[in-house]
């Protein structure tokens, strides 16, 4: 490794390899340990959704929360009692509520996400404090 890399970004050790780059770009935010299969099915749900409303919609126009949180439950609900295709788009019940989150989190960073969530409650401490059903 050259001294100017290291001079940069220290000692290689601890790496796979002595190429300045990896110490450089584990410095940036990753997708390596997103699973291919889930950006697959987020994509098949984004673009069922660019089909029906436009692409990207929600930078132009605000989005509510609760829309969204109603969609992502409604497809758990439906997943968890056994469904895995949504009938109105052929797309996985799960790819909806991971496209929900997506625009959720890009609508917040957009500033175009009106969160009309209620001031927070009691239910994260008590899913802290609450005993598991299966101890192991």
């Amino acid at each position: 490794m050259s001294e100017i890399a290291t001079e940069t970004f220290g000692p290689m050790e601890g790496y796979p390899d002595d190429n300045p780059k990896t110490v450089h770009g584990l410095t940036k935010p990753s997708t390596f340990a997103i699973p291919p299969i889930a950006i697959l099915h987020l994509g098949q749900a984004m673009d069922n959704g660019r089909q029906k409303y436009g692409l990207m919609n929600w930078r132009e126009r605000q989005v509510s929360t609760s829309v969204y949180v109603d969609a992502m439950e409604r497809h758990l609900l439906a997943y968890r009692d056994g469904e895995e295709v949504a009938a109105d788009s052929g797309c996985h019940h799960l790819s909806h509520v991971m496209a929900c989150c997506a625009i959720l989190l890009d609508a917040a960073a957009c500033g175009q996400l009106n969160d009309d969530r209620p001031k927070p409650g009691p239910a994260g401490a008590a899913i802290a404090a609450f005993p598991t059903k299966n101890s192991l």
